[in-house]
């Protein structure tokens, strides 16, 4: 829509009300056309939320959650900021931002009405869930405060690309004055990620823009209550290279001046930044809610004279830039295409039923495509000696990053050493259990690096890096300590690709050093757990029990295009009897194939990770002494798991005991005797048997973790029992 007779001219500086203003500044200024245009996406912002709850009172849509207060402020910070160059992380009160980057009116009521062609989404999001891969918008999810981490992740990934020549040329797209912006409301700072964010941007100078939209309420707890002084600038003022800009983000000129400064700032690759906007909420928080019940009629009075569509027409009347007539005119035809657009999209169909699972894994190179299964060619040197699970998993990662410049390495002390003066000068740290060690030194400190204690920024920034192109292989040090992360794992990486309908994914390899049997471990470093990830759709799980097949199972989780948990079990880095010969560069183990660890007759475990040279053990003391003979099914992959393998084996010998570390209760075991006692029950003489840790806790003294992990004797008990049934 072209407005009538725009009046293009610079606007004088600093007038008063009623006269013309020019933006201070550099001498860059808002022009007539921007404001008429900033005007007309703010006009045809409010309408689309005014006609999504008109269509959700008419049963015509299932959700509303409404940006109305919040438009000059997205208009303005969107006039700073360039498509497809610039990066965003935007949060459900940006409709008018990323109107003004470029998506329509049609492309929101897609996503509102549920609609298959849904741009966003393809039907999986609910509605002001912004994403576009056309201009560099990415999946935005609902958890509050969880795109920070991802945006800083973005920037450093980019930052990363611009300095290594092969980096860049498989990243694609890096540009040297990009910057990235995140937005949020003020109650999102009360998350934790936002300062884990705000301190790795400041350390690393990130050309990130963390936009806080400031409207007074996080449904109904007021800023007073959320943040200590009712100021986030002014708790934030004390961060390094940080600059800070405050402007009443219902004012279109305001809203402008300060984003420009903040904008120029990053480019400029000062640091980050951080613009604190003034808005209002004129609505409820959504259409589940009803701001009635803890505003004051009077609060909600006050706050109509700062509608920032009232004052921005009021702005263009005073300062003359339109009359009443053309600005009428704008309105008219912004609210006869957001109509139209809501018609249009009213007409397009629910995906069908059968698209109910697609996308929720890689389609192209998920980990169990036949391309990975290399077991049979693997390339022995006989010549050579045996090597740990350890050594053979540092060599896979040492290979794979030669392999393919796009990895980068990263986590707590997974480093040789931060100081650049002190790595020629030392061993080299490379984890606690040196799983990493030597790569900083052969691959350099912008590909292997260590972070901050923070499992969150970990994984957070891994995510907000992958999305971009890089492939990151990161390490939680220890199982017990990834909780902090969770949030990031399951509603963020997990749901990367099903949310955004394939279009952004999350590559990332999440190593963790997992499982007890330490002799001492106490319950902080041998728990288990791996269940709460099976259970978590859009991830892959592994858990290797020797170190061939650690280097195969690893080199495939790089090298697919799914999210994967690498289960590394502490109990078996170091032992002797799981090691092997390097299999070589292209040895792989595709996720989804069990391993006949043990041939038998009489009974099947079905067992991974630390229990399988237990039940081998045990195994061979009931075939000594009492004739059973068990055979052993070690699973390798978690999720998913080979169920064939399961059944086959089953089918052989009519009994099935599941040995697993996870407590007995509702452990990862439960799953698998489940399904056998679903799908295999007519080839069953016997009960399914379980052996597993008792529900408890894994202490630090030895006796007790004795009699809490299960062991060899109990195996063998259970066999002997199974067998006699």
């Amino acid at each position: 829509m072209t407005p009538m007779a725009p009046d293009t001219r610079t606007l004088p500086p600093d007038a008063p009300a009623g006269g013309r203003r020019k933006v201070p500044g550099d001498g860059l200024a808002v022009t007539s056309t921007q404001l008429i245009e900033f005007y007309r996406i703010m006009v045809t912002s409010r309408g689309i939320d005014d006609r999504e709850i008109t269509l959700k009172r008419q049963n015509k849509t299932f959700f509303q959650i409404s940006s109305a207060g919040h438009e000059a402020i997205g208009v303005a910070i969107a006039a700073h900021l360039r498509p497809a160059h610039d990066w965003f992380y935007l949060y459900y009160r940006d409709r008018s931002l990323s109107l003004a980057l470029g998506q329509t009116p049609y492309e929101h009521f897609l996503q509102a009405v549920a609609a298959e062609a849904d741009p966003a989404s393809g039907g999986r999001q609910m509605p002001s869930h912004f994403c576009d891969p056309r201009l560099n918008i990415t999946s935005m999810s609902s958890p509050t405060g969880t795109q920070f981490l991802q945006a800083v992740g973005c920037a450093e990934g980019g930052r990363r690309a611009a300095g290594l020549a092969e980096m860049r040329k498989r990243v694609g797209q890096v540009e040297e004055d990009e910057v990235v912006l995140v937005s949020a409301g003020e109650g999102a700072t009360s998350e934790g990620e936002f300062w884990e964010a705000l301190n790795t941007a400041c350390t690393l100078k990130l050309p990130v823009i963390f936009l806080i939209e400031d409207n007074g309420y996080a449904i109904s707890v007021p800023v007073e209550v959320q943040t200590a002084g009712g100021s986030i600038s002014g708790l934030a003022s004390s961060f390094p290279d940080l600059f800070i800009a405050k402007c009443d983000g219902t004012d279109v000129i305001d809203s402008y001046k300060a984003s420009r400064a903040a904008v120029r700032h990053c480019r400029q690759g000062r640091g980050p930044a951080l613009v604190h906007a003034f808005t209002i909420r004129p609505y409820s928080h959504s259409m589940s809610d009803d701001e009635r019940a803890y505003r004051t009629v009077e609060e909600r009075f006050a706050e109509e004279e700062k509608d920032p569509l009232a004052r921005t027409r009021q702005q263009l009347l005073d300062l003359k830039v339109a009359s009443a007539k053309q600005l009428d005119r704008i309105e008219t035809e912004a609210h006869a295409a957001v109509r139209e657009a809501a018609a249009r999209a009213l007409g397009r169909p629910q995906p069908p039923p059968e698209r109910a699972l697609v996308n929720l894994y890689s389609e192209t190179a998920p980990p169990t495509k036949p391309e990975f299964d290399t077991e049979d060619s693997a390339e022995f040197d006989r010549g050579s000696k045996e090597l740990t699970v350890v050594d053979l998993i540092n060599r896979c990662l040492g290979d794979e990053m030669e392999r393919d410049p796009r990895i980068v390495v990263f986590g707590q002390d997974v480093a040789d050493a931060s100081r650049a003066e002190a790595l020629e000068q030392v061993q080299g740290k490379g984890g606690v259990f040196k799983v990493t060690h030597g790569l900083q030194k052969r691959f350099g400190s912008d590909r292997v690096f260590n972070s901050p204690l923070a499992e969150a920024n970990i994984v957070g920034r891994a995510i907000g890096m992958a999305a971009r192109g890089l492939k990151p292989v990161v390490e939680i040090q220890f199982f017990d300590y990834i909780w902090p992360a969770f949030m990031q794992i399951r509603n963020e990486l997990a749901t990367m690709r099903y949310r955004s309908n394939s279009a952004f994914d999350a590559p990332v390899v999440i190593r963790v050093p997992f499982g007890g049997y330490l002799t001492g471990g106490g319950i902080y470093h041998s728990q288990t757990g791996a269940s709460l990830f099976t259970h978590t759709p859009g991830l892959r799980v592994a858990l290797p029990s020797n170190a061939l097949d650690a280097s195969g199972l690893l080199r495939t989780a790089i090298r697919c295009d799914d999210p994967v948990i690498f289960l590394e079990h502490k109990h078996l880095y170091r032992q002797v009897y799981n090691k092997s010969i390097e299999p070589g560069k292209d040895f792989m183990v595709p996720f989804g194939k069990a391993r006949v660890a043990r041939e038998g007759s009489d009974l099947t475990i079905v067992t991974c990770g630390a229990l399988v040279k237990r039940s081998l053990d045990a195994a061979r003391v009931a075939s000594e002494r009492d004739g059973i003979e068990a055979e052993i099914v070690d699973l390798r992959s978690l999720s998913p798991f080979d169920m064939d393998a399961v059944a086959a084996s089953v089918r052989k010998t009519n009994r099935v005991l599941v040995a697993y570390e996870d407590g007995l209760s509702w452990g990862y075991g439960a799953e698998i005797a489940a399904r056998v006692a679903d799908e295999l029950f007519e080839w069953l003489d016997a009960p399914v048997r379980r052996i597993a840790s008792r529900d408890c806790w894994v202490a630090y003294a030895p006796q007790l973790e004795e009699v809490i992990l299960p062991q060899v004797p109990d195996v063998v008990s259970a066999i002997r029992e199974l067998a006699a049934f």
